[in-house]
């Protein structure tokens, strides 16, 4: 029916349409965007490269036409690409990635970059149908695309695991880059000024094997490496424009001698400076021996110890390595490389996942030489050690005899940091190691452990509850000790309780006093403030000076009155 038939039509909601797919934002620290940038260094480098080298070698140019055609386009393809990937680049604000692509297009439109990378896509080609397909200068604006070569660089340094090697590969390919400019430049000024002219320019291309485009090219590049590294052996100047070229390399060659300098300088400090930051200054502690005279024997461990650091990459501040992370980013790198060490010890099993982080944070590594003791019997202990890699013996006290070897995974000296009631050994060593070779541990004092347990008293307990049981089963646990003790901390408890009794009742009763206080206080201020009113009614004292000479002047006047009222009148009754 009609009435049917619009009514359907109105309720049925209209069919979707598939949604065109669109491109993804990048995020600009991301892999993606970090590979693309590495693909953008290929068309860069050939345009820098080849479209000045085809510029000055005419037979270059004419004997590969189709080649270097098809690489044109090929890397202005690339070029648009890298434009439509600018427009949806995300970039931060605040801190969080934008991911708009209206705010992320307004954003590219108004910089540099956009006019830079639309400068280097201007079709300057078209202008082949005037001059020819032989004239490459016409694409001398996609140089204007270099910014994404330093870009992509400059990522490569920061993620590249050999930040040093980098910098020197990339210094030689700038060095490179000049060389072949120069040398372009060297082999355009020759065929202007004539080949053969003099014993300065190119010889004539028509003396037997100076015809061919290898030899020209190597030729150039050798006469300018002679340049630019000032080494001489030159054949002198003859023309103005000779002499002119020659200046402008050697002050090219100054400020490129001095650029290098600083570069290689600048990266062999940035090495030094890493060791230093990785393995201690040696040259130090060598200084302070031959100060103090130390024995040779000893002075050939300390260097064999430090020998050993560096040759086997070992690294013994690695609080100070990791300090510039935040927190929890330090925490995660710790955790990464610590936490199944520090899970292998029995009393740190079932802990929070919290404090075992905040425990890798607090664990710090040691080498110890072949021979020397980790710890001897009777002495106080103060941490624990956890075996990363080598070996340890428990010897006895004459140091040669063997009870047993501990290795990597081990651990020893947990019960010492616990203050465990009952704890027959009490603090002491109890037995003497020793390293049989290199042996790297991580320490954990009973300061740090402390410092971490007071923000988790559960576990605390729960680990002192594991270091009793660890006790029973080697019978080094008094129970009525413990038990002794356990009731003198109860008394102890007890008697706080009541002295925080006492110290609530002080402060009630003290409160209290307090309260009366202020409200004597406020009944004194308002006695006097109603005697102040009062007193502000009585007349002053000049004002009853006043009052009695008045007084006396008055009676004088009336008893005049009553003399002349006598005399002038008659008496009147009495």
């Amino acid at each position: 029916e009609p009435g049917q038939q619009s009514e359907d039509n109105r309720v049925q909601p209209p069919a979707p349409s598939k949604a065109r797919k669109s491109l993804p934002v990048l995020d600009p620290s991301g892999d993606y965007y970090y590979w693309w940038l590495n693909t953008m260094v290929f068309p860069v480098m050939y345009n820098l490269i080849i479209v000045v080298c085809r510029a000055c070698f005419p037979d270059l140019q004419h004997g590969y036409l189709v080649a270097w055609l098809v690489l044109d386009y090929t890397s202005d393809l690339l070029y648009l690409l890298d434009i439509v990937v600018r427009f949806h680049t995300g970039f931060l604000e605040q801190g969080i990635l934008v991911v708009d692509k209206g705010s992320i297009s307004r954003r590219y439109i108004r910089t540099w970059s956009f006019l830079l990378d639309l400068a280097s896509l201007v079709p300057t080609d078209v202008v082949y149908l005037r001059l020819g397909p032989h004239t490459p200068t016409l694409r001398l604006n996609r140089f204007l695309r270099a910014p994404r070569l330093f870009e992509a660089f400059d990522r490569t340094e920061t993620r590249t695991a050999y930040p040093n090697a980098f910098r020197i590969a990339k210094l030689m390919l700038y060095i490179f880059v000049v060389i072949h400019w120069n040398s372009c430049l060297y082999f355009a000024l020759c065929r202007y000024l004539g080949f053969g002219r003099d014993a300065w320019v190119y010889p004539d291309p028509a003396q037997p094997g100076f015809e061919r485009l290898r030899r020209q090219y190597l030729y150039s590049f050798y006469f300018s490496t002679l340049i630019l590294t000032t080494v001489g052996d030159t054949p002198l100047p003859a023309r103005e424009e000779e002499y002119l070229f020659m200046v402008g390399d050697f002050l090219l060659a100054v400020m490129g001698f001095a650029t290098i300098m600083g570069s290689m300088s600048s990266v062999i400090y940035n090495m030094n400076t890493a060791d230093a930051a990785f393995y201690p200054d040696h040259a130090l502690v060598k200084k302070y021996m031959k100060l103090h005279h130390i024995n040779r024997r000893l002075e050939r461990r300390v260097i064999d110890w430090y020998q050993h650091l560096h040759i086997n990459k070992k690294m013994t501040n690695e609080v100070a390595i990791l300090q510039h992370l935040p927190e929890r980013l330090r925490a995660e790198v710790a955790v990464s490389v610590h936490l199944s060490t520090l899970s292998r010890v029995q009393i740190f099993q079932n802990c929070e996942a919290s404090l075992l982080e905040e425990l890798v944070l607090k664990l710090q590594p040691q080498t110890y030489s072949p021979g020397e003791y980790v710890c001897r019997k009777g002495d106080i202990g103060r941490e624990m050690y956890i075996i990363r890699e080598g070996q340890l013996a428990v010897v006895a006290d004459d140091g040669v005899t063997q009870y047993a070897v501990l290795g990597a995974g081990l651990y020893f000296g947990e019960i010492s940091i616990i203050n465990i009631k009952g704890n027959m050994s009490g603090n002491r060593r109890t037995a003497n190691i020793k390293s049989l070779g290199y042996s790297d541990l991580f320490c954990l004092s009973k300061e740090d452990l402390r410092e971490v347990l007071s923000e988790y008293p559960q576990a605390q307990a729960v680990m002192e509850e594991k270091g009793r049981e660890i006790l029973l089963k080697m019978n080094k646990l008094d129970v009525n000790a413990e038990a002794a003790e356990i009731a003198l901390q109860e008394a102890t408890e007890s008697r706080l309780r009541g002295l925080d009794q006492q110290l609530d009742d002080l402060q009630t009763k003290f409160a209290r006093l307090l309260a009366e206080l202020e409200s004597s206080a406020l009944k004194i201020a308002y006695r006097i403030e109603r005697l102040e009113w009062q007193t502000r009614e009585w007349p002053m004292p000049e004002d009853l000076a006043e009052a009695d000479d008045e007084g006396e002047s008055g009676v004088g006047t009336s008893k005049d009155g009553e003399g002349r009222a006598g005399q002038e009148g008659p008496p009147g009754p009495e």
